[in-house]
């Protein structure tokens, strides 16, 4: 959840350190804080809120001209946004520096253990226990590689952490488990961060840190060892984003330049996996299961927020083209049940990131169990992409933005993609591939209606509810615009199957409580008008996004967003959209920092 930069080179490491934060300010914007090691002593400064405040903050101080250093920017789990909880946290002898993203769950535990043996603490927070901890050791007479081995083996739960020794200059510490630590390599130099975003500017080559290993690194090498302190090989890997796509452009915000990426993505995710005119469907990173593939019997999808919605629509997808029964469960409840497994059951863990912790705990419980494991994710090397037996890549390039757009895009063209993979008779797939073609260009035609969507959000900006309402396809959609809209804009927001609306919704109907409802031209269109006549009739304000050319919907709603036709498998790509333009400006409107939503952070890497 939190940001972590690290920086051991030749240049001097504070405008580094501060570059990344500023990069990674959408994982954690709490606090923010930074460690310079420089002429054998440490400057640390933190600050509450915004990176932008620690900065100016540095602005009057000297000595921090050093070339290794640790920054961090916080989202609060232990302890309220302050600067005694900001990271860096250090030991009794101000020694040791720690900055940590992740949760250790034993802390209080090991916090009592340390205070009797006369260590005193200055934060709440559960990161402080690791310099102490370290401390501890070295006081018995260990080496400092010793000493953070030892103190790794009593953590329990997930970190990230980058470690910073005083009498230590020429290197710096790093090891994680269950979440993400990347190190970026350099000439004479190495970077670090948990997120690959803030180091593309800097380098392309990096080193995805696994589970359990401890990397010590100086300016012209990187040794990493495992959980025995055994030396263990590693694999630089180069990245394929560059910088322009992670930078905002001409953009005010980094949500509507991913939201008008839409169309780019789609025709990524697709390019060279399929030739519609030919009927034909290639997802390399599945050739090497295809004989596994070809006896499945269920499908399990394991997925949080909006890549769980994304399975919603997937559910529909592989049932009714590749005729294959699927489920759809949230990662965070499915691994905590107990239920039994059948040969022939594969399960696809669905996350952007590729690290979510719920998501990937699921698929460690699925594979346990000896199910065949597929990933769907954006971030290649990422910890999800190598412990599933096989997946395929979104490649929809950084998405900074907190609330995900362009990677829920991305995943309906991917599931879109294999469900016609899977599915037996090909023949069945020739309209969907033909239509998956256009799509792109007829998602473009909707972003040319943004002004008149912006009017729409002046309109109905000061409502506190709203109902979605959607049916088939589009009822996952209904669920992803409510979210989009509370994570935005703050409104409440309620995403229903439209069938449910006299089993309770109907009650909350008035005129102020609106219902944003889909309701494009296809099998279940007549079933949604007597809906909306319902909703109508109590007084509902009814915004519709509807078919072009639909003379029905109008009669009955308020507002209208019309979008080109497709076929029903492929409504979400369309009727999302206008949804995400809704929520991006009803958010602005409102006076909030649409890619900084409160309470929020990109990457979910802790339970």
């Amino acid at each position: 959840m939190c940001g972590i930069v690290g920086y051991i080179g030749k240049e001097e490491s504070l405008p580094i350190l501060l570059h990344g934060l500023k990069t990674l300010e959408y994982r954690g914007y709490d606090s923010a804080g930074v460690a310079v090691l420089a002429n054998g002593s440490v400057e640390i400064k933190k600050s509450v809120g915004q990176v932008a405040l620690l900065e100016k903050a540095l602005e009057k101080e000297t000595g921090f001209n050093g070339s290794v250093g640790i920054g961090h920017t916080r989202w609060a789990t232990h302890g309220v946004p302050s600067e005694q909880n900001a990271h860096p946290h250090t030991d009794c002898q101000n020694r040791i520096f720690v900055v940590h993203n992740g949760i250790i769950e034993n802390h209080k535990e090991l916090r009592e253990y340390l205070q009797t043996k006369g260590h005193i603490f200055q934060s709440e927070t559960d990161t402080e226990i690791m310099p102490h901890l370290i401390e501890h050791f070295l006081k018995e007479g260990k080496d400092f590689t010793t000493a953070l081995f030892d103190a790794l083996k009593m953590v329990k739960g997930a970190y990230a952490l980058l470690i910073m020794d005083a009498l230590q200059p020429e290197v710096l510490y790093a090891t994680r488990l269950s979440s993400p630590l990347v190190i970026g390599v350099g000439d004479g130099e190495h970077f670090l961060a948990s997120d690959p975003s803030a180091l593309i500017d800097k380098t392309k080559n990096v080193i995805y840190l696994q589970d359990g290993q401890v990397a010590k690194i100086s300016r012209n090498n990187v040794d990493i060892s495992n959980v025995d302190n055994q030396k263990t090989p590693f694999e630089v890997i180069r990245l394929e984003w560059n910088l322009e796509q992670a930078q905002k452009g001409d953009f005010p915000h980094f949500m509507l330049k991913e939201i008008f990426e839409g169309p780019e993505v789609v025709r990524s995710a697709s390019r060279g996996r399929m030739k519609s005119k030919e009927n034909f469907v290639k997802l390399g990173g599945l050739t090497e299961v295809a004989d596994k593939l070809k006896e499945i019997k269920r499908i399990i999808i394991l997925a949080c927020g909006t890549s769980y919605y994304a399975g919603l629509v997937a559910e529909y997808l592989f049932e009714e083209i590749a005729k294959i029964p699927t489920e759809v469960h949230f990662a965070s409840e499915f691994r905590y049940r107990n239920e039994p497994f059948e040969n022939g059951t594969a399960v696809i863990a669905i996350s952007q990131s590729g690290e979510t912790a719920d998501t990937l705990a699921a698929l460690r419980k699925a594979k346990e169990h000896g199910l065949l494991a597929l990933g769907m994710v954006n971030t290649v090397g990422s910890t999800i992409a190598r412990e599933t037996d096989a997946g395929v890549y979104n490649h929809a390039g950084p998405e900074i933005g907190v609330a995900s757009t362009k990677a829920f895009l991305s995943q309906l063209t991917v599931l879109t993609l294999m469900a016609a993979y899977f599915a037996k008779d090909k023949h069945a797939n020739e309209p969907i591939l033909a239509e998956l073609e256009k799509i792109p260009e007829k998602i473009q035609q909707i972003l040319g209606q943004s002004a008149i969507i912006e009017t729409l959000a002046e309109k109905y900006k000061n409502h506190e509810n709203f109902l979605f309402l959607g049916r088939r396809y589009n009822y996952p959609v209904a669920l992803e615009g409510a979210l989009k809209l509370k994570e935005i804009s703050y409104i409440h927001a309620e995403g229903y199957g439209a069938g449910e609306m006299k089993h309770g919704p109907l009650a909350m109907i008035s005129q102020d409580f609106p219902t944003l409802a889909i309701i494009p031209q296809n099998g279940v269109s007549e079933k949604m008008l007597s809906n909306l006549e319902e909703i109508k009739a109590r007084r509902g304000p009814i915004l519709a996004i509807a078919s072009e050319g639909d003379k029905k919907v109008s009669s009955v709603a308020d507002d209208v967003i019309y979008i080109p036709k497709t076929i029903e498998p492929l409504e979400p790509f369309l009727t999302v959209v206008p949804l995400q333009l809704f929520a991006y400006y009803m958010g602005t409107k409102r006076g909030f920092n649409v890619d900084r939503p409160r309470n929020l952070a990109k990457s979910v890497t802790v339970e």
